[in-house]
């Protein structure tokens, strides 16, 4: 384990990253033993000085959970990090680009719980059972480390690269779709750039949600009601510039869009 004022250096470091949108070195090449705990232990410190600050926690997102997606950063295991109420916008949304830095744009679903979930032994049905509606949702990504060369030692460090998230389309319940087969077709200034169905997320995208409340019971945490947890992508990130429109069609789920000024 890395001493705790080297995870506290780090946790300043990102956070500066994140108010000035810049972005540092990687950080596993400057502490070659950093660990995934020493990572969740900079995640926390760094979402401990956001609620301390005023931010409220929302939610969680999950990341890397699709074979798209570990593919696409070679990196081949879940991670998860915090969701903040600052971090919501609306469907239809004219968000801000210089907000985030290497802006991304992904295709998910976002479960939003009835019921608190937490425990060692979480599976799809306790998911299922404690969901209120699942509803379409964009995760804009945001990455305030280096991009080439990361592992998952520095996206956990990083909150998972979580910027954002905009939320719309059609609520509904778990028991009123097969969401293996939900899919999605997203667009960006009018062209098609991906398709995906939710079911390449391990299978189920509730299979993340039990994922995430086991990973989170190793450090004595837990979901609660209310919270918001965005499920993975099942597309590969589209890189997003100033002034790109984006939408996508989730069919029966409806559509959701923003643009980015």
């Amino acid at each position: 384990m890395l001493p705790p004022e080297t995870i506290t250096a780090i946790a300043d470091e990102l956070a500066a990253a994140e108010r000035d949108r810049t972005t540092v070195p990687l950080l596993t090449a400057r502490h070659p033993g950093m660990t995934v705990e020493d990572s969740y232990a900079v995640q926390n410190e760094w979402r401990r000085r956001a609620v301390a600050s005023g931010r409220r926690l929302v939610g969680r997102k999950i990341g890397l959970t699709s074979k798209v997606m570990q593919e696409a950063t070679g990196i081949t295991e879940p991670d998860y990090g915090a969701v903040f109420d600052d971090m919501v916008f609306e469907n239809g949304s004219v968000v801000e680009h210089a907000r985030f830095s290497n802006v991304r744009i992904e295709v998910e679903l976002a479960f939003v719980l009835r019921e608190p979930l937490s425990g060692p032994h979480t599976s799809v049905f306790d998911v299922l059972r404690a969901t209120e509606y699942v509803v379409p949702a964009l995760e804009i990504l945001s990455s305030r480390l280096e991009m080439a060369g990361r592992t998952i030692v520095d996206t956990i460090s990083d909150n998972a690269a979580m910027g954002g998230m905009v939320v719309g389309g059609n609520p509904v319940a778990p028991e009123e779709v097969d969401l293996r087969w939900v899919s999605a077709l997203l667009y960006r200034n009018e062209t098609i750039e991906e398709t995906g169905v939710a079911a390449a997320v391990l299978n189920h995208p509730a299979t993340g949600v039990a994922w995430l409340a086991r990973k989170l019971a190793q450090h004595d945490d837990g979901l609660a009601a209310g919270e918001v947890v965005l499920a993975g992508s099942f597309t590969r990130p589209v890189w997003i510039e100033p002034g790109d429109t984006v939408l996508a069609d989730y069919g029966r789920l409806g559509t959701i869009s923003c643009r980015f000024r």
